[in-house]
């Protein structure tokens, strides 16, 4: 099967410094490393890397071209990304020497993506393949209404966190993809019987993940590793666990390859560019099982 990934482009610049900036404090950076991000693309790499077959959906800028062959080079179909002139999406990450980030976003061109571009991509598709969204483009809740007019499953990852894209999106999800922060805010913002059918995959960081759905909690321990940049972490685990569930792997052996991906992400700076491919992921786990 294949996975639709309608998802954010960005150009990512990251800054290495000692702490993260507290209100009205100027602070040098140590270093700065210019890369492929976003949650879309960081995703699409996962999926791509993890053996997954991914279309990515997206929009980049005059400057954006290098993004699109970036996507390409990791595996990634590009025929749906398109040009215009609104500036890429970009993003600025401050790192600090604990591993922690905080980050300044810019949509640009990701909230310039339109139905006509969208439904040309899905025409592709056929039942039982995935369309994957976050909160980060245009045209989300247009997008997953004809995915499941197609027969088409629905992920969304519900980030950056937002209500009342939640309650749009939501009745067209098959699977929603938060993390520990994102929980709280949906558990507070909507009843219960809301969540009902949805199958929830939430990442807990340090603390593992775990699957949750109706009479079903699978859960999934963090791998101890020396994180080095948690960027893109989140992104990788439902890369990894999105892909093996398309390939047919059951619910806690997708989730276990995932966290081994998300460790290893952890422990190498950048984002997209620090996504380990499948046969890194399942040296990883065959050491840690030969222990």
């Amino acid at each position: 099967m294949a996975i639709y990934n309608l998802g954010s482009i960005n150009i990512d610049h990251t800054y290495r410094m000692a702490h993260l900036p507290r209100p009205g404090e100027t602070l040098a950076a140590r270093s700065l490393v210019t890369g492929l991000g976003g949650k879309g693309a960081n995703q699409s790499i996962a999926i791509a890397r993890a053996g997954g077959l991914v279309h990515h959906i997206g929009a980049v800028g005059p400057e954006g071209d290098w993004t699109a062959a970036a996507l390409s080079k990791a595996g990634v179909r590009t025929d749906h990304i398109a040009r215009g002139a609104t500036p890429t999406g970009h993003a600025i990450i401050a790192v600090d020497d604990g591993a922690e980030n905080a980050i300044i976003l810019f949509p640009g061109a990701n909230r310039h993506i339109g139905m006509a571009a969208v439904g040309a991509a899905l025409a592709g598709a056929v039942p039982g393949d995935w369309l994957l969204l976050q909160n980060e483009t245009s045209a989300g809740v247009e997008a997953a209404r004809q995915a499941k007019a197609q027969g088409l499953k629905v992920a969304y990852c519900a980030a950056p966190f937002d209500s009342a894209a939640v309650r749009e999106i939501l009745p067209f999800t098959d699977l929603l993809s938060v993390n520990e922060v994102e929980e709280a805010q949906l558990l507070a913002d909507l009843p219960t019987e809301a969540l009902a059918g949805t199958a929830r995959l939430v990442t807990y960081g340090a603390k593992g993940a775990a699957w949750r759905a109706d009479g079903q909690d699978v859960a999934v321990p963090a791998l101890p590793v020396t994180p080095v940049d948690t960027t893109g972490a989140g992104d990788t685990f439902l890369g990894y666990a999105l892909a093996g569930l398309d390939q047919g792997h059951d619910i806690a052996q997708s989730l276990a390859r995932a966290a081994a991906a998300a460790a290893l992400q952890v422990t190498r700076p950048g984002a997209a560019e620090a996504i380990p491919d499948g046969a890194e992921v399942d040296a990883f786990l065959a050491a840690r099982a030969n222990r």
